[in-house]
């Protein structure tokens, strides 16, 4: 599993989506002028990413099962 392309992918999808909501956190914990810049787009990548990974994952899933 760890050798199929398709799985690597999803990894990578799902480290785009935790580091944007890591920096989205960081951002919400420190305030003042970044968060406010900022805060609406992060959660806007974050949910798009969101997106994202959550369909190569059941993408995934269902090669694997053979559908």
């Amino acid at each position: 599993m760890g050798s199929d392309p398709l799985f690597i992918v999803v990894v990578i999808a799902a480290l785009i989506v935790a580091g944007i909501l890591l920096v989205g956190i960081a951002g919400f914990g420190k305030g003042g002028d970044f968060n406010r810049k900022h805060a609406n787009k992060l959660m806007r990548y974050r949910l798009a990413a969101q997106f994202v990974a959550i369909i190569l994952i059941m993408v995934f899933v269902t090669l694997q099962r053979g559908g």
